[in-house]
């Protein structure tokens, strides 16, 4: 089975957050997907962790090496659908993304995001949502 999973949940994971024993267990055995974006948006967000204070640089090299063993695709989605979403349901561009690649890949989607999920519900895609 796929599942589009977002950066919420791939950082979630990779920071050890509180919700990552609850993601690895709806994860497990799962194939995920993410539109190409997601890589992106996980060096923003972990160069968001380092300005605040976060994170330092030996947990960033860490992370990073963690990261490049989560086992997932990325895939090209069509941006023209994607920025329609995002239009309809007044979201932006990497969060449309996120809803067609679950459109696209006909699989569900989960985030920690409860205005991305709601999104996706109202574009007919399942979702996942990760109980906190």
């Amino acid at each position: 089975m796929n599942l589009v999973v977002d950066t919420s949940v791939i950082i979630a994971v990779l920071v050890n957050e509180g919700e990552r024993n609850r993601i690895i267990t709806l994860t497990k055995g799962v194939d995920l997907v993410a539109p190409a974006s997601v890589h992106w948006e996980v060096g923003n967000a972990l160069s968001a962790m380092i300005k605040r204070n976060r994170i330092g640089k030996a947990e960033l090299i860490g992370i990073l090496r963690a990261y490049k063993r989560v086992p997932m695709r990325l895939v090209d989605i069509d941006m023209d659908a994607a920025l329609q979403i995002a239009m309809e349901r007044g979201i932006y561009a990497y969060d449309a993304y996120l809803v067609q690649c679950a459109r696209e890949s006909r699989c569900n989607l989960i985030s920690l995001d409860r205005g991305l999920l709601k999104a996706a519900q109202e574009s007919g895609i399942g979702t996942i949502e990760v109980p906190v």
